[in-house]
């Protein structure tokens, strides 16, 4: 379908540590750091990036950690859990991986035909990997601690736990375009995208659950991809033609987004492709120093200040956060 939505561009959650959520999802899960920045909103506190080589959207997922946050608390309304797709080879790879690091976990589980292990993050976040033949190879990230042939690869999808399906099923079916299959047991199951693309939406009813309260641990929001400028201000006005509060186009430095909730209460993002994450960094230093865009550059100072110090595999970002030249 022309200006579709081509998947999952990215998803952000919350967390508490910084250096804790910094060395799970890299030393742990073998996730590039692709950008440290700000919460460009509230820039004492970071925004990391995490993905493959060069953050490709479909396989950016992103924190902001509150140092010192509480647990969110699981209910209706809310990203229940974030799945990345793994080639078969790697099962044994990641079970024996995850008993080494000392991460308890659920499965295989099989969930639509698709084998999956399930695992939650220091902060409580559920994450699932699902081992499947079509977990394209993509830019993989070469120097990371986990062996090139059982890396992740991108999301292969999410779970929302909604009080009720209908109203929500109707905006990713008729306005979305997404495509649904039978339910599967609990599962609700739609399509997002097309091809290397794809992304899997569960939707699980929970009728009886509280409304989930956001915080460490939580999934913040999940952004839809979109191909360029033209196609977002298109996707601008058709969600603003269903009703939906949306809010107007912002510059988020690496791509341009807008937002609105879906009926269930789980906060969406339509998210650009351009520019990336190459704009400031060249490929070699993604993620290495504190990236801050022109219009926070004159706080910078202040937010080197606020901003507790963490470090990367052999590097310590505290004293690498001053410009750098661009080779």
């Amino acid at each position: 379908m022309k200006n579709a939505i081509s998947g999952i561009h990215h998803i952000t959650a919350l967390a508490s540590d910084p250096q804790r959520n910094l060395d799970f999802y890299v030393r742990v899960l073998g996730l590039r750091m692709v950008k440290q920045t700000v919460n460009f909103d509230l820039p004492d506190v970071y925004h990391f990036y995490y993905g493959d080589e060069v953050g490709t959207p479909g396989t950016l997922l992103t924190f902001f950690p509150f140092p010192g946050a509480g647990r969110g608390k699981r209910g209706i309304g809310e990203v229940s859990s974030v799945a990345f797709s793994v080639p078969p080879a790697g099962r044994e790879y990641w079970i024996g991986r995850l008993a080494q690091h000392g991460i308890p976990f659920d499965g295989p589980l099989e969930r639509f035909d698709d084998e999956l292990i399930a695992f939650h993050d220091p902060d409580g976040m559920q994450l699932e990997l699902v081992f499947i033949e079509s977990a394209e190879s993509g830019q993989i990230w070469k120097d990371g601690p986990v062996p090139v042939e059982f890396a992740l690869r991108r999301f292969h999808g999410v779970t929302l736990t909604l009080g009720i399906l209908q109203p929500t099923a109707s905006l990713l079916t008729d306005t979305m375009g997404f495509r649904i299959l039978h339910p599967n047991g609990d599962f609700v199951r739609f399509l997002a995208g097309t091809g290397n693309g794809q992304a899997a939406v569960d939707i699980c009813i929970r009728p009886t659950l509280p409304p989930a309260r956001q915080s460490a641990g939580s999934v913040h929001h999940i952004a839809w991809r979109v191909p360029d400028d033209s196609t977002h201000r298109l996707w601008q006005k058709k969600i603003a033609d269903t009703g939906l509060p949306v809010t107007e186009i912002v510059d988020r430095q690496y791509f341009h987004s807008i937002y609105y909730n879906e009926p269930g209460g789980v906060l969406f993002e339509i998210a650009t492709d351009p520019p990336g994450f190459l704009i400031d960094e060249s490929k070699g230093q993604l993620g290495t120093r504190l990236k801050l865009p022109p219009w926070l550059e004159p706080q910078r100072k202040l937010s080197e200040q606020l901003l507790p110090p963490v470090s990367l595999p052999g590097i310590s970002l505290a004293t690498i956060h001053e410009p750098q030249e661009q080779g």
